[in-house]
């Protein structure tokens, strides 16, 4: 009895509710988006429910596993996620297929499986793992220690995100940055380095967008950037002078948002076309047939998310929990902003989609993996003879 009150007292229901919300939401968006096209024969709510359960079951099992067993397991996960994405750029048509410009799946029997998705996890897993053994290491901090920590992250996350930009998949490799950025700001490295690496990193998206406008035949050549990317960036700046083509999406997505005004038009009642709405562009499904008290209960969820894993960050007494929670923080905002960003034309378009909401198996089966580690460090919290509890 005293066993099972244990457990119940370390499990985290709170977290499991918000989760349970973000699912309804889920399934109510994705019917509105089915019913509405009529682009698909399938029903995807059965689909995503069994998503849902599948990616609950990987939950649990994360969840089992302590910081120290995770921390052991680390370079054989990290090792696992690179051998999938070299192993996909080597793999045949027949279980690899090409899809929008990007050979990012293995499409087995019955499933696809994008392996980007489960390696956003490993590496939050490996940087958190580096970080806590650097301090181990260096216990006095110096300009030369932070340098060679700050090269060891480079390097780890550089790999998946070389191999991540050959399919060529540059809204994932963008996620691996913004993953890398948020445990760097807490990694303890000197602020006259980050203060000269946000410089760098500015001064190289500024070149970068300079050459998009100016120059896009270098990129082309040199990093392979597709026509279709190009077109993204300038259907974004002029939407209007691609709305036959990049710029269609975009224009779709701010008339359905704008159509729904403040209550929405009611579930199952959208009216303006979006190719695969149930996937990438869900939100604009939410803002048109739920308007802007539907979109702003989506993203308060979303605030609830983030708000509750930084609690738990916070009560944790292990250092690489805290660098665990705030990996999966940057994991999961990155992709809310980039993906509400995009619908509203805030942002250039990319196939970032959004998290437990959007349709899709290997997103929801990612994200599941990285609220597991939060759940995790719930259940096998320890609590110090100082603390309060």
């Amino acid at each position: 009895m005293d066993s099972n009150k244990k457990a119940q007292s370390r499990f985290d229901y709170q977290l499991a509710f918000i989760i349970f919300l973000l699912f309804c939401a889920s399934c109510v968006a994705i019917y509105g988006a089915q019913t509405t096209s009529g682009q698909y024969a399938v029903d995807f709510i059965f689909r995503q429910i069994a998503f849902y359960a599948a990616g609950c079951l990987i939950a649990g099992v994360v969840m089992m596993f302590d910081s120290e067993q995770i921390q052991k397991m680390t370079w054989y996960l990290y090792g696992f996620g690179i051998f999938l994405l070299f192993l996909l750029m080597i793999a045949p048509e027949k279980i690899a297929e090409e899809r929008n410009g990007a050979k990012a799946w293995f499409t087995l029997p019955g499933f696809s499986f994008q392996p980007s998705e489960i390696m956003k996890v490993f590496l939050i897993i490996a940087l958190s793992h580096i970080i806590c053994k650097h301090h181990q290491k260096y216990l006095h901090r110096t300009i030369q220690t932070d340098l060679i920590l700050l090269c060891k992250m480079g390097v780890t996350t550089a790999v998946p995100v070389l191999f991540v930009i050959l399919q060529p998949d540059f809204g994932t490799a963008l996620v691996m940055f913004a993953i890398l950025a948020g445990l760097i700001l807490v990694s303890g490295i000197s602020w006259r380095i980050l203060t000269l690496g946000f410089l760098i990193v500015t001064l190289f998206a500024a070149t970068i967008f300079y050459l998009v406008l100016r120059m896009p035949e270098v990129l082309a050549k040199y990093l392979g950037v597709k026509q279709y990317q190009f077109g993204r960036i300038y259907a974004w700046l002029n939407p209007e002078g691609y709305k036959s083509d990049e710029g269609y999406h975009l224009l779709n997505s701010l008339k359905a948002i704008g159509s729904g005004q403040i209550f929405g038009k009611g579930v199952g009642h959208g009216q303006v076309y979006i190719p695969e709405n149930h996937t990438d562009f869900i939100f604009s499904v939410i803002g048109e047939q739920f308007g802007f008290i539907g979109t702003s209960i989506v993203i308060s969820l979303f605030f609830l998310l983030i708000y509750h894993i930084i609690k738990v960050s916070i009560e944790t007494t292990e250092p690489f929990n805290s660098y665990l929670c705030t990996g999966v923080i940057s994991l999961f905002v990155f992709h809310v902003f980039q993906n509400v960003g995009m619908t509203i034309g805030l942002l250039p378009i990319t196939g970032i989609p959004l998290p437990f909401i959007s349709y899709g198996g290997s997103s929801l089966i990612g994200s599941m993996m990285a609220i597991g580690l939060i759940f995790s460090i719930r259940w096998h919290h320890r609590v110090s003879m100082f603390s309060k509890e």
